[in-house]
């Protein structure tokens, strides 16, 4: 479901960039490229404590993680309405000239995709995804036969911590090495890291590493996570809203392939949960685009997004708490499970 809704987002993102954004695209490619690879490492952790987490646990964590979310992004948004409205009365009242959005428009640049970037987080997909294949499913099924959780299976799932450290090492060395401001000279929080050295770099890899084993545990995305930790250090809602959802797709089509080597059922029906969903974010985001466009705030894909995750907090804690009940009366076993 995450990666059908994933799917619509980035399209609408990379392929119609935004006339209020001096038509380029939102979607910032600095802070996505050197949070990838920390992403899919969670991820990997994520699914293996899916596996090993009783459902109860499962539950309660998903609960207290999608209130605190829930929390933030509505702090978040009430922050950004004010300002908004702060500028809104400074332009009725002539103070200064503000055009296109409330919020602080971007410099106009060169329209078009970084091909470049998007070819490096493809090939750390990839390289991600074929230890996946080269490890195989918990039945022993891959590219060569491996004992399921002996001393190779673990090894070569092991490599991914090394190759995260190696690519996100290498991201921070070439950005230094073209004096590029991190994550992007877009945001004001770029030279505020630049200036508290390279340390403050860390706090997006750290930010993804988390979402990913989250992202992992509960089968999201990831992005609920990253979206208020992105809007509190300063990024605009347009830019995260963007650049979540464009780390969301290659995080959640890895959980989905992981899941399916992991032999999950059902995978017919999950197709078409995914496809159901791309459709109602289409809607959704072409409701929200018209929202924005007409009253100028952009703090409604802040409050959209929170709206989403407190109906969630609701929905899924409640049906989780239907079924662990059920397996508790039912008698079934509720502890924890083997890996594999």
């Amino acid at each position: 479901q995450v990666t059908g809704g994933s799917i619509a987002n980035v399209v609408c993102s990379m392929f119609l960039p935004s006339p209020k954004n001096g038509g380029k695209i939102l979607v910032d490619f600095d802070i996505a490229l050197l949070s990838q690879p920390s992403i899919l490492l969670g991820v990997s952790i994520g699914v293996i404590c899916n596996v090993v987490f009783p459902e109860w646990l499962i539950t309660i964590l998903f609960a207290i993680f999608l209130a605190w979310c829930t929390f933030k992004t509505f702090k978040s948004g009430i922050y950004y309405w004010k300002i908004e409205s702060e500028e809104g009365e400074r332009r009725k009242g002539n103070y200064e000239e503000i055009e296109g959005p409330l919020l602080k428009k971007e410099e106009k640049g060169i329209i078009g995709i970084p091909w470049m970037k998007m070819g490096v987080l493809v090939m750390i997909w990839l390289s991600f995804f074929f230890l996946y294949l080269l490890r195989g499913n918990r039945y022993g099924q891959g590219i060569i036969h491996l004992e399921v959780c002996g001393l190779v299976y673990w090894i070569i799932s092991s490599v991914q911590f090394p190759l995260a450290i190696i690519f996100t090492s290498w991201i921070l060395y070439n950005n230094r090495k073209n004096k590029q401001n991190l994550p992007s000279k877009k945001q004001e929080i770029a030279s505020e890291i630049k200036n508290n050295g390279g340390s403050r770099m860390l706090i997006f890899p750290l930010m993804a590493f988390l979402a990913g084993i989250l992202g992992g545990v509960f089968g999201i995305g990831g992005g609920m996570l990253i979206s208020p930790l992105l809007i509190q250090v300063g990024i605009t809602p347009e830019v995260t809203a963007a650049t979540c959802s464009f780390m969301v797709f290659f995080s959640s089509t890895m959980s989905a392939v992981q899941y399916i080597l992991l032999g999950m059922d059902h995978v017919n029906t999950a197709i078409i949960f995914a496809i159901i969903c791309l459709i109602a974010s289409l809607i959704g985001l072409v409701v929200v685009q018209r929202a924005i466009e007409h009253h100028g705030r952009a703090s409604l894909i802040v409050f959209s997004v929170g709206i989403v995750m407190a109906l969630s907090t609701i929905l899924i804690t409640s049906f989780g708490a239907v079924d662990v009940w059920r397996d508790y009366t039912s008698g079934k076993y509720m502890g924890f499970k083997p890996p594999c």
